[in-house]
């Protein structure tokens, strides 16, 4: 099994959605921008899972800490209870439409966005995402990454 992981690109958009997938990607947190219109949740994203071999009961997962942020967000809704560990199980996005500022931002379409949670919902209106990857991929026995290794940043670069 190799020790790298190639990830093609450190910064993916909505144009790469039908090949995401977020499922048991932890939260470790959620901001705003209210200058910019951004949502933005610290995660980290399984690129991979990969199956246990011969002899072994446990996946182990390709794991990156990602910067994920939503652009001209409104008509956000959090509905969420439960303990404070918050993990997606997936991302919707449906009803595409011309946004209601379009003379404004340079998006042809707005979306209805659900963010599918083990402790309920989060749910808006925008125009699409960025998710950064702030390191490579590990190799994990976990879904995720131990703190020290992660960090906890929402300071993201356009690269």
């Amino acid at each position: 099994m190799s020790m790298s992981f190639d990830l093609e690109k450190f910064i993916w958009d909505d144009n790469d959605f039908e090949q995401m997938g977020w499922h048991d990607s932890k939260i470790y947190g959620i901001a705003f921008k209210d200058d910019k219109f951004e949502l933005m949740l610290d995660i980290d994203y399984i690129l991979e899972w990969l199956h246990p071999k011969e002899n072994e009961s446990n996946f182990k997962f390709w794991v990156a800490p990602a910067t994920l942020v939503f652009r001209n967000v409104w008509d956000l809704k959090l509905s969420l209870e439960g303990n404070l560990s918050l993990e997606i199980q997936d991302i919707h996005r449906a009803n595409p439409r011309p946004p209601k500022n379009s003379k404004h931002i340079e998006e042809p379409f707005e979306y209805d966005w659900i963010i599918e949670t083990n402790n309920g919902e989060i749910t808006f209106q925008s125009v699409g995402y960025k998710q950064y990857f702030r390191m490579a991929p590990i190799l994990s026995d976990l879904q995720k990454i131990d703190s020290p290794l992660r960090g906890n940043s929402f300071d993201i670069r356009e690269e």
